[in-house]
C-alpha cells in the first residue's frame, strides 16, 4: 500500500445566521476563496459574477479586500476595479472613518473630494428641508443609510424606513442600533416591511416620500405600479426621487462600456428620459416637478446623479 502523505483537503464548518436563499451566494463566493485558487481563467466577467452574488454583503464585510483578492486570483487590475465598484456600493456607514466623518460634518477643506453618496444624501435632506417636510418615508430604504442622516437631524420629527427585503430592514436596525437608542430618539423612527409596487395604507399621511436610487431597480413595466403606490395612494405633499444619469457613466473609466452601475439595475435613464418620465407623472397626479444635478458635472454629460422634487 503506497504512502500518499497528507491530502490537501480539510473539513470546514461555516456558521452564521441568514436566509436560506442567501446562503448559496455566500458559498459561491467563499468556496474558491477558501480554496485559495481558481481552476479556470479569471477574466473581467468574474467581477460581474462577484458583484451579482455578493453586492448585498461584501461591500461592508470586514474581510472585503481579502475575499476580493482571492476570488479574483490576485489579478491586480481586476482586484482594483472590483474594489472601486464595491466601495461605490458601500455608502452605508456604520461607524465612519475620520475622513468620512469630516466630510459629513463639513470640516474638510474645499480641496477634499466628497463621495457622491454623501453629496446625494445631503441634496435629499436639503430638498426636504426646503419644503418643510418633517415627517418622511424613505421607501426602498435598504440598510438605512439615509435613515441614519434623517435620525441624526432633529428637524425630522417622524421617520419611516420601508423596504421589501426583510433582511435589509434587519441590517438597518442593527446599523442604526435601534435597540440601544434613547427612547425619545427611538420613538421617532419606524421600520416597515412593504413594497413600492403595492398600495400600503401605512404610507399615507406623511409630508414626504423619498425614492433614493430605487426606480432603476424596477422593471420598466412595474413603474406604473410604483406611481400608483406613491403618487395616487400615499399622495404625500413632497416626493424626492434620485436616479443615476446614464450619460455620465463613460466618465468613470472603471465602469465597462454598456454596463450599468449596479448588477441589479434594470435600466438607467438619460437626463431627457428621466425628465420625460417625471413630467408625465407630475402632470398625471397633480404635482409640479423641478430637477437638479447632484455631484461634479461634466460639461457635456451632466452630473452623475439626477434629482427630482415633486410638490403638490
Amino acid at each position: 500500500m503506497p504512502e500518499w502523505g497528507e491530502a490537501r483537503y480539510a473539513d470546514v464548518e461555516l456558521t452564521g445566521t441568514l436566509r436560506l436563499s442567501e446562503a448559496p451566494t455566500h458559498l459561491y463566493v467563499l468556496l474558491p476563496v477558501l480554496d485559495g485558487s481558481k481552476h479556470y481563467w479569471v477574466g473581467p466577467d468574474e467581477i460581474d459574477k462577484l458583484l451579482a452574488n455578493a453586492s448585498s454583503w461584501l461591500p461592508d464585510h470586514p474581510e472585503r479586500d481579502l475575499i476580493t483578492r482571492r476570488y479574483l486570483a490576485h489579478r491586480r487590475p481586476l482586484v482594483t476595479d472590483a474594489l472601486s465598484r464595491l466601495e461605490a456600493l458601500d455608502d452605508r456607514p456604520d461607524e465612519p472613518d475620520d475622513d468620512e466623518a469630516e466630510a459629513e460634518t463639513g470640516e474638510t477643506g474645499e480641496t477634499a473630494a466628497e463621495p457622491l453618496a454623501l453629496q446625494r444624501r445631503a441634496a435629499v435632506l436639503a430638498a426636504l428641508k426646503a419644503e418643510g417636510a418633517q415627517r418622511v418615508v424613505d421607501l426602498g430604504c435598504g440598510e438605512g443609510t439615509l435613515l441614519a442622516n434623517l435620525l441624526a437631524d432633529p428637524f425630522f420629527t417622524e421617520i419611516v424606513g420601508a423596504d421589501v427585503a426583510a433582511a435589509a430592514l434587519e441590517r438597518a436596525a442593527r446599523r442604526l442600533r435601534l435597540d440601544r437608542l434613547p427612547e425619545r430618539r427611538r420613538d421617532r423612527i419606524t421600520l416597515l416591511h412593504t413594497s413600492v409596487v403595492y398600495v400600503d395604507p401605512r404610507l399615507a399621511g406623511y409630508d414626504a416620500i423619498c425614492l433614493v436610487e430605487v426606480v432603476e431597480h424596477l422593471d420598466p413595466d412595474r413603474l406604473p405600479a410604483l406611481e400608483r403606490t406613491v403618487f395616487a395612494a400615499a399622495c404625500p405633499r413632497v416626493v424626492v426621487v434620485t436616479t443615476p444619469n446614464a450619460e455620465y457613466n463613460p466618465v468613470w473609466e472603471s465602469l465597462p462600456e454598456g454596463r450599468f452601475r449596479h448588477p441589479d439595475h434594470r435600466f438607467e435613464w438619460t437626463r431627457a428620459e428621466f425628465e420625460a418620465w417625471a413630467s408625465g407623472v407630475a402632470q398625471a397626479h397633480g404635482y409640479a416637478v423641478s430637477f437638479q444635478p447632484v455631484g461634479p458635472a461634466d460639461p457635456e454629460r451632466g452630473a452623475p446623479t439626477q434629482l427630482a422634487v415633486f410638490t403638490r
